[in-house]
C-alpha cells in the first residue's frame, strides 16, 4: 500500500525522500513495482493509487484519463475495472459545464480576418497563438483572466489576471508570452472581436511583435474552440464548487493550475494522452536527433 502511494507521488517529491517518509526501502519498493508491473495490482492496491491520483490532479480525471495515468506508470486496468474501483470509493471527475457567450463584440473598433479558418492543428510551435478572456467571480468582486495557448501543443505561454477587463489585460498576457518563447516574426495569433483585442494598443503591440492578426467571427466561439476548451477544463476542474473569498485566492488556484498541473502534468487527450510539456520536450528531441541524423 505504501508503494503504491510512492508510486503515485514519486514525480512530485522524489524517491528518496518517500521512501524515507514511509519507511520502504528502495529495493522494497523496486520489488514491489516489478511485481505490479508483472502481476498486477489487487484492488485495494489499485485503489490506494486512483486515490492518489485523484488527490494529485484535483479530482480532475474520470475513468478514461485514470486509465492513462495508470499506465503512464507502468500499470495497467481496464476502464471498466477503473469505472468500478471509482464508483465504488467515490471518486468521480468533475463533469464539465456549458459553454456561456461573454465577448462584448459591440463596438466600431477595426476587426481582423479569420485567418486561422479552425486549422488548430500547427505542424511547429510558435506558429499560431490563440488567445481569449473568461470572468471569475470571487467574494471581493469579479477577476478576468486571460490566457494565451500555442495551439501546437496546448501549452498556456502566457496569462494575466486583473480586476479590469481592459486592453492592458491582454497585453500583459501577450508580453508574458512573448518573452517566454521570443516567436520569430510572422506568428499567427487568433483571439475573438473582443474590444481588447480590437483596442489600438493591442494592435500596436502585435506589430511591435511581428505577428498577424486573425479573429473569430462575429457570436462563433467555435473559431477559438480550443481556448474555450481551456477554460472550461480550469473551470470545471478547479473553481466549480469552489468558494473564493478573495482575488487572491483565485490568483493562486489559477497559478497552481497552469504552471504546476496543467502545463506539466495534465495528460492531454488530443496530444496523445501527454502533457504541454512532454509533448514539446518529446517534439524537440526529434527535431534534435533529425539534425544528427541529417
Amino acid at each position: 500500500m505504501k508503494s503504491a502511494w510512492i508510486d503515485a507521488h514519486r514525480g512530485a517529491h522524489g524517491l528518496r525522500r518517500l521512501c524515507a517518509l514511509l519507511g520502504v526501502s528502495a529495493s522494497g519498493y523496486g520489488a514491489w513495482q516489478r511485481g505490479g508491473q508483472r502481476q498486477g495490482l489487487n484492488d485495494a492496491q489499485l485503489t490506494l493509487l486512483l486515490q492518489a491520483i485523484h488527490a494529485e490532479t484535483g479530482g480532475a480525471y474520470g475513468s478514461p484519463r485514470m486509465v492513462r495515468a495508470l499506465r503512464a506508470r507502468g500499470l495497467s486496468a481496464s476502464k471498466a475495472r477503473v469505472e468500478r474501483l471509482m464508483r465504488a470509493h467515490g471518486l468521480r471527475g468533475r463533469h464539465r459545464r456549458r459553454y456561456r457567450v461573454t465577448t462584448d463584440s459591440s463596438h466600431r473598433l477595426p476587426v481582423a480576418e479569420n485567418l486561422l479558418a479552425r486549422d488548430f492543428r500547427p505542424s511547429a510551435p510558435n506558429q499560431v497563438w490563440s488567445a481569449d478572456i473568461t470572468y471569475l467571480w470571487t467574494d471581493e468582486g469579479w477577476l478576468y483572466l486571460a490566457v494565451v495557448l500555442d495551439l501546437f501543443n496546448r501549452e498556456v505561454v502566457g496569462w494575466s489576471m486583473r480586476a479590469r477587463m481592459d486592453a492592458e489585460l491582454v497585453i500583459s498576457a501577450l508580453d508574458m508570452a512573448h518573452a517566454r518563447r521570443r516567436p520569430p516574426p510572422g506568428l499567427l495569433h487568433h483571439s475573438d472581436r473582443g474590444s481588447q483585442y480590437a483596442s489600438h494598443a493591442f494592435e500596436q503591440r502585435l506589430r511591435r511583435y511581428a505577428m498577424r492578426c486573425s479573429m473569430s467571427r462575429r457570436g462563433n466561439c467555435w473559431d477559438n474552440a480550443p481556448t474555450e476548451s481551456w477554460f472550461n477544463s480550469f473551470k470545471h476542474e478547479r473553481v466549480f464548487g469552489e468558494r473564493f473569498p478573495t482575488r487572491e485566492a483565485m490568483r493562486a488556484t489559477a497559478f497552481e493550475y497552469i504552471e504546476v498541473f496543467y502545463n506539466r502534468k495534465r495528460l492531454h487527450s488530443t496530444l496523445g494522452y501527454r502533457s504541454p510539456v512532454e509533448f514539446m520536450q518529446q517534439w524537440e528531441a526529434r527535431q534534435r536527433r533529425d539534425q544528427t541524423v541529417a
